[in-house]
């Protein structure tokens, strides 16, 4: 099982009231909601090894040379949001250290790596599994990696971190009319305004689909615009020419990585914390309370 971690703290956040506090009034509602969540995963799912994948580069430059919008209105955002703004307190980045020093008390394991996002860590420890795969996602750019052959799963959050969808092959083809082995060429025509990435004007999701039955590929359908006996419209033979020059990189930016170097780690579920005295050091300074006993409960079930 590999966890996007910041796609599910994220979730977390937004799913558990910032009521929920530390002894000295600080929120840890992402943390307390992570730790939850990854207790009924386990509980739920009983993964034989799970893995926290870490946003190291949550803006890789290498993506922002090729495409500058990527994620730009993000950067924007926080800009706007600098010190003459009427600023909205930060309450979710402060905890972020909090469930790092967590996960790592706990035993498990945490993998990230320089100039990368966590889905470039997901697609490289998928290519290398040798065991079916349950991929924990909030974010539908690993919708990619679905692989009914190889039993790659996306298990997708749809409402806070209690319910989850779980798209195989047949759940993918039924909601976007692609495979896995598709989902990146769907995403790179319709575009994502929520990571910068504009799309082929004109080309939705519908009729990207409708383009890669019928022409197989990115490439097949490129092919196709540029022959005159082919069934693409006049339309949208002016819309992919228009994009000529977004459609020659985004696909180096839309499909994750599968070869990153990643460090040596240890995938097991721990059955008792790793470094007991600073997780109990841990929970008191943050009042973790139920969330984690919750998570060691279920842990500790695993080994019986």
């Amino acid at each position: 099982m590999l966890l996007d971690t910041s796609s599910l703290y994220f979730r977390a956040y937004f799913g558990v009231p910032d009521s929920v506090r530390a002894p000295d009034g600080t929120p840890v509602n992402a943390v307390r909601g992570l730790l939850d969540f990854v207790a009924r995963l386990v509980a739920n799912r009983g993964p034989q090894s799970l893995v926290a994948c870490m946003d190291f580069d949550w803006r890789p430059q290498w993506r922002v040379e090729l495409i500058p919008s990527y994620k730009a209105h993000r950067v924007a955002e926080e800009v706007a949001a600098g010190p003459d703004a009427e600023e909205i307190p930060d309450t979710l980045s402060p905890q972020v250290p909090v469930i790092d020093e967590v996960l790592d008390a706990i035993g498990i394991a945490r993998v990230g790596a320089a100039g990368y996002e966590a889905d470039d860590v997901i697609g490289t420890l998928t290519a290398r599994a040798r065991t079916p795969v349950d991929i924990v996602t909030g974010d539908r750019d690993l919708f990619q990696l679905v692989d009914d052959e190889r039993g790659v799963r996306v298990l997708y959050p749809v409402k806070g971190v209690g319910n989850l969808d779980v798209y195989d092959g047949a759940a993918l083809r039924a909601k976007y009319g692609v495979d896995g082995g598709s989902y990146a060429d769907l995403a790179l025509l319709r575009g994502d305004p929520s990571d910068g990435l504009p799309g082929v004007r004109g080309i939705g999701e519908k009729t990207a689909a409708k383009l890669l039955e019928r022409y197989g590929d990115l490439a097949g359908i490129l092919a196709a615009a540029e022959d005159p006996a082919s069934a693409v419209t006049p339309a949208q033979r002016a819309r992919l020419a228009e994009a000529r020059d977004y459609l020659a990189v985004a696909p180096e930016v839309v499909r994750v990585a599968s070869d990153v170097e990643l460090p040596a780690f240890d995938a097991a579920l721990p059955s008792r914390p790793r470094h007991p005295e600073a997780l109990d050091a841990l929970a008191e300074r943050w009042g973790l309370g139920g969330s984690l006993e919750r998570l060691l409960n279920v842990l500790a079930e695993q080994e019986r």
